[in-house]
């Protein structure tokens, strides 16, 4: 596999605003630092305009446009968001690894051929991935957003955590009963963890380039790690997740990157398995919405930096009540000076209206200010 890309890094702006590793570090920090998940996206009409009947996938490889995606919400929201994230999908990953994944207006993203048999994970799945080859777009879009961004922000890198990959490649989509992959995992055990294991390496190396391509900070979203139970995602999740926090900075010093790379994980759903995430490795644990602020910090105790974790529903009420509820979660977070990142419970929703986002980051940096 290459393992070298001809980006300097020494060549990007210098970084005006560090606030967000600076806290994902563990540091004391003015005022908490804010993004939001899925905040480059649906909801904003400039989206709309750029992506002008462009497949999705059509727009996470064409690196000019992945970056006027990533920027838009920097522009519109100026100085109220304090991170970009590159404009990409998670199921970059299985698309690389061979499987053919389209996305459906409305309905989400559609495996055409999912891993059903033993059979398929030997005839579909490409088990000697050159990332750099394969995802070359990706790293593109990133080392051409970091010099547009001209320092103003840090950018994120991130991939999906290796059991929502698995799911998404073996139930051919999103589902409500999970039926295909606890099929899997319950009669395929060591199938699955083999295909985990494989697709654990894809992401280290992944996110690693992301980094010498120019992102900054990382997230792996466990998005269907709440539909394990306890047992199974310490079996099926957390295992492949520590690998992927203890792997990314061997790697990283491997490709010649010396600094600390800030690296955050999202398991949603996964109320049970706070303690052993704030223990895995990462530098930063983020919370859906389902959790109470003083509870998680609680549980945390100081380890590490907590992110979240307000309902994206909040987003449809009246500016009274979200500025309320943004008081009320920053409060439980402790105020916010350490140990925390404002942030949604979960992505932004297509509806939303853009100027009850501005509400809630105008207020984010009001009371974490105080």
């Amino acid at each position: 596999m290459t393992t070298t890309t001809q980006v300097s890094r020494k060549s990007f702006p210098a970084l005006k605003n560090d606030l967000i590793l600076r806290c994902a570090k563990g540091e004391k920090v003015e005022r908490p630092p804010c993004w939001i998940m899925r905040q480059a996206g649906r909801y904003l009409p400039e989206y709309h305009e750029v992506k002008d009947g462009r497949d999705f996938f059509e727009c996470c490889r064409n690196p000019e446009i992945a970056s006027e995606l990533t920027i838009q919400p920097i522009r519109r929201y100026k100085n109220l968001i304090d991170a970009a994230i590159i404009f990409s999908d998670i199921l970059v990953i299985p698309q690389a690894m061979g499987m053919e994944v389209v996305m459906l207006e409305g309905k989400g993203p559609h495996f055409p051929n999912p891993l059903r048999t033993e059979e398929d994970a030997i005839e579909i799945l490409n088990y000697k991935v050159d990332v750099l080859q394969s995802l070359d777009w990706a790293f593109k879009a990133i080392t051409m957003t970091r010099y547009r961004l001209d320092g103003e922000v840090p950018l994120f890198g991130f991939c999906g955590g290796p059991y929502t990959l698995l799911t998404y490649m073996i139930e051919g989509g999103g589902s409500k009963i999970f039926r295909f992959v606890k099929e899997w995992i319950n009669s395929k055990p060591e199938l699955s963890h083999r295909i985990l294991d494989k697709i654990s390496d894809v992401a280290i190396e992944f996110l690693s380039q992301q980094v010498v391509a120019g992102a900054q900070i990382l997230q792996v979203f466990e998005s269907w790690g709440g539909e394990l139970g306890s047992s199974d995602f310490d079996e099926f999740s957390l295992p492949y997740l520590k690998k992927i926090a203890t792997k990314v900075p061997i790697r990283l010093q491997e490709l010649g990157i010396k600094e600390k790379i800030p690296m955050i994980v999202f398991s949603k759903g996964s109320w049970y398995a706070l303690d052993k995430l704030c223990n895995s490795g990462y530098d930063c644990v983020s919370l859906d919405w389902l959790w109470d602020p003083k509870e998680a910090v609680k549980i945390n105790n100081g380890r590490i930096t907590l992110q979240g974790n307000l309902d994206p529903g909040v987003i449809y009420g009246t500016d009274e009540i979200i500025k309320s509820k943004v008081a009320k979660m920053i409060s439980g977070f402790g105020g916010g000076k350490q140990h925390y990142i404002v942030n949604l419970g979960h992505g932004t929703h297509p509806f939303m209206d853009t100027e009850k986002i501005r509400v809630f980051l105008e207020e984010c940096h009001k009371i974490g200010s105080q």
